[in-house]
Order: C-alpha cells, then structure tokens, then sequence
C-alpha cells in the first residue's frame, strides 16, 4: 500500500504541475488587468471570520478512504473548530463535504448538510480534469446570487511537503471582479477589460477550485505513504519482537529438556 500511494503521489503532483502552468497564466492576465488579485494567497494559517457576514458556506475536504493517519481526523477537527469561530459571529454556517470520510462525520451532528459533492475528489482523480467542477461553481455562484450565502470556504490539507500537510481554510472569490482601474497592461484586449474580467471570473473560480481539490489529493497520498511506512516499520518491529521471544522460548525448551535427561542418568 505504501508503493501504490507512491505512485498516487507522483501522478497527482504531475497533475497539479501541468495545471499550475494554466493557472500561473491565467492569473497574470487578470493580474495584468485589475489592481487586486482575485486569487487568495496561500496562508499557512486560518484567517478570522469576516464580520458583518450572515452566512457562510463551509468546504471542508476530505478523502474517501482511510488509512492515511491523522488526514481526516484533522480536517473534522478543523471543520468544528470553524464552524464555532463563525457561530461566535452570528454567522449561519451551511455544509458541504467533499470526501465520504468528512461526510460521514458531519452527517452525525449535521443531517441537513448538503451532500452532493461528497464525490467530487473521487471523480477529479479519475477524470485527470475538472470537467466536474464547473458544476460546483455554478451552483456556489448561484447560491451567492440568490442571496443564500455570503462567503464561501475551503477547509483542506495544503500540501507542503512529502512529510508537512498544513490545515488551510481558504476563501473562494464569489464576487465577479470591479470594473478595472486604468494602467499600463502588456495585452490589448478587445472586447473591454471590464468585459474580459467578467469572461474569466468562471475560469478563475474553476482553477482555484481545482487547486484546492489537487492541493488535498496530493496531501491525502503523502499521508497514507507515511501511515504505511509506519506501519511497515511498526510491523518489522513486531515480527523481529516476536522472533526473538519465540527464539528464547525454543532455547528454553531445549534447555529444559537437556536438564530432564541429565537428571534422568543422575538418577540411574
């Protein structure tokens, strides 16, 4: 197991290689075009509940199977955590788990949570595209649309490295982009820059998306590497444990043996 969650590993980060190319280009066209950027930073940290925010819909990711260490536990841990720090604002926290680990557990205490999702890793990985996810982001931009939620979050293992996964809470931008203020750009647009930022909003909040859900794959299969070679190593240990006991125990016997017959021509 530990061999095929090696091999996991190293498919799932040449996949967030060849999409960081895309992504990286996307972004510096929109860079290119408004004096914000719309993607997040990677913070290694939880930033604090935005105030004035009435609802708020919470992604936590998990995976779908288990023998990975902590993986999972920590992101429920981190999605309790979360759900009070909101409820501690007088945010209504909405749910909805990516992963049938994570889902499960929030089923528990939370039967209203939507569960339509709780797949998606599963389909990212096999489909080695985000034909998926653009469903996902519809439906988000919809619900922010319609008023049902005001902020969106992310709740994932950032990958940092083969040893390090960091629980990160990130923000997804629902909001499509202001009109641009005027600067000196390296492309000429046609049509407006207004009008080419509203065209890549989708496209932005697909990759960003995206990202999170190959950020946490590629987690998910260090951590299992790791729990399997630690169980590997524990295994090891047990069996030479268990060797050595079962070569005393013989030698014992032998002993014992040994001593009965000399007692027994003593005797005679």
């Amino acid at each position: 197991m530990r061999m095929v969650a090696s091999a996991k590993l190293h498919h799932t980060q040449s996949m967030t290689e060849h999409f960081l190319h895309y992504r990286d280009e996307l972004e510096n066209i929109v860079t290119s075009l408004t004096p914000t950027p719309l993607f997040p930073t990677q913070e290694e940290n939880t930033t604090a509940p935005e105030k004035n925010t009435s609802s708020v819909l919470l992604i936590p990711i998990s995976s779908n199977s288990g023998l990975c260490g902590a993986f999972n536990s920590n992101i429920a841990k981190a999605t309790a955590k979360r759900i009070g720090e909101w409820q501690a604002h007088g945010a209504v926290v909405h749910l909805m788990p990516i992963g049938k680990k994570i889902a499960h557990e929030i089923k528990k205490d939370h039967p209203d949570a939507n569960f339509t999702y709780t797949n998606l890793i599963e389909k990212v990985e096999k489909s080695n595209d985000y034909a998926d996810v653009p469903q996902l982001v519809d439906y988000l931009l919809q619900l922010h649309q319609n008023s049902a939620i005001d902020n969106a979050e992310c709740i994932y293992h950032h990958f940092k490295t083969v040893g390090t996964q960091i629980i990160t809470t990130a923000p997804l931008t629902l909001v499509p982009p202001t009109p641009p203020v005027m600067k000196e750009s390296p492309f000429l647009t046609e049509p407006t820059p207004d009008e080419l930022l509203t065209a890549l909003f989708p496209r932005l909040l697909n990759a960003q998306v995206y990202g999170l859900l190959l950020d946490s794959l590629t987690s998910e299969h260090a951590a299992r590497m790791l729990a399997m070679q630690t169980a590997d190593d524990n295994a090891n240990d047990l069996l030479a444990e268990l060797t050595l006991l079962y070569n005393k125990t013989r030698q014992q016997a032998i002993t014992n043996e040994l001593i009965d017959i000399m007692g027994g021509r003593i005797e005679e």
